[in-house]
């Protein structure tokens, strides 16, 4: 059978399907990459248009990450220029494999936000 059975040996169904869990404590967890660029770099193509589609990754200033909520963010002294990158947890090792290969980045750490 190519298709998965369902209930019953049955075709598998919408009916048959597990809906996502409800919001509440065990919603989405999130990991936010704090990424040094070399002097210079402006961070554009960070990422490629096919992991920031793929992930629904968001690479921020942190001017940016201040409007839409992240709170007490600033730039170390001398670490230049910040972008923060949000993504679900679940794809946290695509966007770690992209910045560690990545030209511009001098330095990134990662953190785990509920």
């Amino acid at each position: 059978m190519s298709r998965s059975a369902g209930a019953q040996g049955r075709p598998a169904s919408h009916d048959d399907l597990v809906g996502a869990a409800p919001p509440g404590d065990h919603g989405l967890m999130m990991t936010v990459f704090e990424v040094h660029l070399a002097e210079g770099s402006d961070g554009a193509g960070l990422l490629s248009d096919e992991v920031l589609s793929e992930t629904g990754a968001q690479v921020m200033t942190l001017q940016e990450a201040a409007l839409v909520g992240f709170q007490g963010l600033q730039g170390l002294d001398g670490s230049g220029n910040v972008r923060l990158i949000a993504v679900r947890a679940r794809d946290a090792a695509w966007i770690h494999r992209c910045l560690e290969t990545h030209g511009a980045v001098t330095a990134f750490r990662a953190h785990q936000v509920d």
